[in-house]
């Protein structure tokens, strides 16, 4: 069976504490592991995917080095998760990097560009894609701190990582930035999250310009659902368990059904695509 037709709600009850574990998900992602076919668009590419540990991050990874790039994974602290996505990186014949570390410090941020630089002289590919997000009813179920958190991990993360990246990219190199659905139609229990996305879909569309001088293209993915770790840890059970149904397609994406998206942004064969947002929504319109 395609492992789509798995990725169908209703789903079984499966809460996780956060950040969440993609081996206790039920049915389990399918990130490209038997899939995906590479075919040398990112030959010798040197990449890093923040977020990089599962979900759709492990999916870009994966894709990647099977295209032929070493990827630098960046991730919080979910180690099992991190180094079984290394195992396929490697698997693939590519260099796989592991730093753990909260993006939420600006020196962390930087210490990450460093080590990529330590390991691999230079950078072409940028994924910023970690993120957090947490389900709240009403407004004052929001802290300051909650919100704080979530615009320091969403975004203020992306520029630090971009600020201290650019420095070592040439012209030719990509930073793709994942934005969401939400950042045109928000959803009102995600504001925090939402409102970050927002700004994520302005900050590169801005990036774009700044950096067109450099030969730096700047572009960002807009998933509607999709069926990773965060979802059962940070949704309430009955949102889970119907996770993706309102969605035309009826489902959640695969993060394998993203990954193709990620490969086309960092190949030189998108080489005039800069400032653009790419949505894929399961055929819910992105305008």
């Amino acid at each position: 069976m395609d492992k789509r037709d798995e990725t169908r709600p209703p789903f079984p009850d499966q809460q996780q504490d956060a950040p969440g574990s993609t081996q206790a998900m039920t049915p389990k992602p399918d990130h490209g592991e038997d899939s995906y076919q590479g075919s040398g668009r990112l030959r010798d590419k040197k990449a890093i995917i923040t977020g990089g540990d599962s979900g759709i991050g492990r999916a870009v990874a994966i894709a990647f080095a099977r295209e032929g790039a070493d990827v630098l994974l960046s991730y919080l602290s979910e180690d099992e998760d991190a180094q079984e996505t290394a195992r396929w990186v490697e698997k693939a014949g590519r260099t796989a990097v592991l730093v753990p570390g909260d993006i939420q410090d600006p020196a962390h941020c930087r210490a990450i560009i460093e080590r990529a630089v330590q390991e691999f002289g230079r950078i072409d590919v940028l994924v910023n894609n970690a993120a957090w997000q947490m389900t709240f009813e009403a407004l004052d179920d929001i802290s300051d701190e909650d919100w704080e958190a979530t615009f320091r991990t969403n975004i203020h993360a992306m520029f630090y990582l971009t600020k201290a990246a650019v420095p070592h990219m040439k012209s030719g190199a990509a930073i793709i930035n994942t934005t969401s659905i939400n950042a045109d139609k928000p959803n009102e229990t995600l504001l925090p999250y939402a409102t970050t996305k927002g700004a994520i879909q302005n900050f590169t569309g801005g990036l774009a310009q700044l950096l067109a001088d450099k030969g730096i293209r700047a572009n960002c993915v807009a998933p509607g659902p999709v069926w990773t770790p965060l979802i059962p840890a940070t949704m309430p059970p009955e949102k889970v368990k119907e996770f993706g149904k309102s969605y035309p397609i009826g489902r959640p994406a695969q993060p394998k059904e993203l990954a193709p998206v990620y490969v086309m942004l960092a190949s030189d064969e998108a080489s005039y695509v800069s400032g653009a947002t790419v949505a894929v929504t399961g055929g819910k319109p992105f305008i």
